[in-house]
């Protein structure tokens, strides 16, 4: 069953499938795996703290504290190009979740969200 509408039980079902992709894909799960750990406790943790995100994003809940930018600004140099590899897996997983419209609402914020590090971190713009 997919979700019409954007919800804590659909963002939460997005993080287990969107970051289990991550943990298989050969080019970003060095990347999660060095900054989050490889065992489960880390990895839920992590997912917890993502969900929380959204659902703050969009539903106005979840008590995210954070800083994602700075935490992806920290990280070791990686090619500009995962960034379409993450889109890709996060839009797979939303598919997989989420009917059309709400995909979409989802899917463009994240493209959003993606557009801002990818000028900070690989042109220094501040935009």
């Amino acid at each position: 069953m997919k979700f019409d509408t954007i919800n804590q039980e659909g963002i939460k079902k997005l993080m287990d499938i969107f970051y289990a992709k991550v943990r298989k894909d050969k080019d970003l799960s060095p990347i999660f795996n060095t900054a989050i750990g490889t065992d489960e406790q880390s990895w839920t943790k992590h997912k917890e703290k993502i969900a929380s995100f959204w659902m703050g994003m969009f539903l106005g809940e979840g008590g995210y504290n954070g800083s994602p930018l700075k935490a992806h600004h920290d990280l070791p140099p990686f090619p500009r190009e995962f960034f379409d590899i993450w889109l890709k897996l996060f839009d797979e997983s939303l598919e997989e979740i989420f009917e059309d419209e709400a995909r979409s609402v989802i899917l463009e914020r994240a493209k959003m969200i993606a557009q801002r590090f990818q000028m900070i971190i690989y042109e220094h713009k501040f935009a």
